[in-house]
């Protein structure tokens, strides 16, 4: 008999084996949000060591989770969901709104990641509510953390992505936001508000007045903060 899984028949249980290991459910979080290379997926686990990424990543292949090809002219790898992986999307999305309404705030912000949080607040910036001519860039500077974690750059160029930078990209910065770590993830996440945040000087706004004053048009929240 095998000890590898639950050993029945049960579609709950054969579905439990699918999707169990642990990290499974969150790289294909990921990947639903658009990222499909190592690099890019790695940075929305960056709990996870490559070696058990690359490991996952090959199992989730042989269980027909993800589908992974290689560009002939660069050797680049890209990872993509299957359609079976992505029918799981709504289950996936409604666990998060449940554990979003049913676990406490305080047990939420437990585990803070300035990185991570940082890495999908950018993804959710909304380059339309930022100037159109020309390029802007917002420095997050989180003061309690250590000197090399403290600081993050999103640049927005017209007709490009979004970037986040780790190190200073060397432009002008039009607008600093400084703020302590748990209350920009509450606020991100819906768990508090913004506003409140700015207001009891959780948050400080310092830079182009236009820019900060849209900062609810442009820093869009998690997709969970409406549940």
């Amino acid at each position: 008999m095998k000890d590898d899984g639950y050993n029945q028949f049960c579609p709950i249980a054969k579905a439990c084996e699918l999707i169990e290991p642990r990290w499974t459910l969150l790289l294909l979080s990921e990947m639903w949000s658009g990222s499909t290379h190592f690099n890019e997926i790695r940075r929305g686990v960056p709990g996870m060591s490559p070696t058990l990424m690359s490991k996952r990543l090959k199992q989730m292949e042989v269980s027909g989770l993800v589908t992974r090809s290689a560009n002939e002219r660069t050797g680049e790898i890209t990872y993509i969901t299957t359609r079976i992986a992505d029918e799981l999307g709504p289950i996936v999305r409604e666990l998060g709104r449940w554990a979003h309404r049913n676990v406490d705030a305080d047990v939420t912000l437990e585990n803070l990641d300035a990185r991570l949080l940082m890495w999908n607040m950018r993804r959710k910036i909304d380059a339309e509510a930022l100037p159109k001519r020309r390029r802007s860039v917002i420095e997050f500077n989180y003061p309690e953390l250590p000197r090399e974690e403290r600081h993050y750059w999103l640049v927005n160029k017209p007709g490009q992505p979004i970037d986040l930078c780790l190190i200073d990209p060397g432009y002008d910065v039009d607008l600093y936001v400084t703020a302590e770590l748990k209350a920009m993830t509450a606020a991100w996440m819906g768990l508090s508000g913004l506003k409140a945040e700015i207001e009891q000087g959780r948050i400080s706004l310092i830079g182009d007045a236009d820019i900060a004053s849209r900062i609810d048009d442009w820093m869009v929240r998690s997709s969970f903060a409406t549940c």
